[in-house]
């Protein structure tokens, strides 16, 4: 699901990569808000707060807004970035690093002291705006823009658009589209709403920690992809010999 890219992808690994991932995406939404009551999945509202505040002439508090919106940017640039350094010398793996950034980032903000989360309440809402930059920047470039995992605003959308257009395309193949267009956004949206469901359970358990649980599943999910890889090289080299 990580590995394949243009014609060579399918509805199938979209649907893995998205309930992958949003779950990932639904879990760090609700334990950062819970956390910091801070959103840590999208940029929306910490723009309209950042411009609010400017207008009030907080400048301060705007600057805290504008570092949200500006890291959750820098992980969508670097993740971008790795993926095109690493492109140029191994195309198997270069999904694998921004990934495994992503990881390592839930599992440090989850492995928190609690006094440094009461204490420093912004760096968890960066790191976090961080991750989810990787994340969202990564599978949309996975899928050239089919599945986009950290936030519902525009899943929504596309989603009212297409069962209204049910109604009107009866070709078999418009149709067959976009019954897979709208089996994807549902896939996206239910593993969101699971993984913020179970997010606020964990959190109500572990606090903060319960994000080594979303970073273990990360990692799950990207062995499952490397073994099953692996073990579809060794089938075609038994099979060729």
């Amino acid at each position: 699901m990580f590995r394949h890219q243009g014609k060579t992808r399918t509805l199938r690994h979209n649907l893995r990569i998205a309930s992958l991932l949003s779950f990932v995406a639904g879990f760090v939404n609700v334990t950062g808000f819970l956390a910091v009551q801070k959103l840590t999945t999208n940029v929306t509202g910490h723009f309209a707060f950042f411009v609010d505040e400017v207008f009030k002439l907080n400048f301060w508090q705007g600057l805290v807004y504008f570092l949200y919106i500006f890291f959750f940017f820098s992980g969508s640039f670097i993740s971008s970035f790795l993926i095109e350094v690493f492109s140029r010398k191994n195309d198997q793996y270069i999904y694998v690093v921004p990934a495994s950034i992503e990881c390592l980032i839930l599992f440090v903000v989850g492995s928190w002291p609690q006094d440094l989360i009461i204490t420093s309440p912004d760096i968890i809402a960066f790191s976090l705006l961080f991750a989810m930059g990787l994340q969202n920047s990564l599978v949309t470039t996975i899928s050239s823009a089919s599945v986009r995992t950290t936030h519902l605003t525009g899943l929504f959308t596309d989603l009212g658009i297409e069962l209204s257009q049910l109604f009107f395309y009866k070709q078999k193949e418009q149709k067959l589209r976009l019954i897979s267009s709208i089996k994807l956004r549902l896939t996206i949206i239910c593993f969101f709403f699971i993984g913020g469901i179970a997010g606020g359970v964990l959190y109500s358990k572990a606090g903060l920690h319960s994000l080594i649980f979303a970073s273990a599943t990360l990692i799950s999910g990207l062995i499952y992809d490397t073994l099953k890889f692996k073990l579809i090289l060794l089938r075609r080299k038994i099979k060729n010999n």
